[in-house]
């Protein structure tokens, strides 16, 4: 995807600095707020190299060629996600994980842009739905998937992050 300032495309295995120093900033930023959704445990080097690896993870990247943010879009239902009574078929939907925009690239709506891209995917591969999870107390994220369409359908605990 790409439009006059930004792009989206497939993450690549030299990629992985950059996107990784995205998340530490991120995570950064988020404990500051006294949110504490990732940690040094969760998100971690060798997820994002799995998401390279299936070919997950895309990148959001600026007009200056600066990659400013990650998604990690999946076809795979994780275990976790097996306790929730989705209102769609739990067949053909697009999984969103490990959404991170730069600090300084946040409130710009940047995060919509990622997200209007995994909305064409979902609807040119035909997906029933789009699910994701976010951290209850994020209050920010909460409102956000809210406000462009998404619902809660339930609650999940990973002991792994929080």
């Amino acid at each position: 995807m790409k439009n006059n300032s930004f792009s989206i495309r497939k993450a690549k295995e030299n990629d992985l600095n950059k996107v990784m120093e995205i998340v530490k900033l991120c995570t950064q930023n988020l404990i500051e707020k006294n949110i504490f959704q990732w940690n040094d445990n969760y998100p971690n080097l060798n997820i994002f190299k799995e998401d390279i690896l299936k070919k997950n993870l895309y990148l959001l990247i600026a007009k200056n060629e600066n990659i400013i943010g990650c998604v990690s879009i999946s076809y795979e239902m994780d275990d976790f996600y097996k306790r929730i009574n989705w209102i769609t078929h739990n067949k053909n939907n697009l999984y969103v994980h490990r959404l991170a925009i730069h600090p300084y690239f946040q409130n710009q709506g940047n995060g919509k842009r990622i997200m209007k891209f995994i909305e064409k995917k979902a609807i040119l591969e035909k997906c029933y739905s789009i699910r994701l999870d976010t951290f209850s107390i994020n209050r920010k994220n909460n409102e956000f998937y809210k406000k462009i369409g998404f619902y809660k359908l339930g609650e999940i605990y990973f002991p792994n992050q929080s």
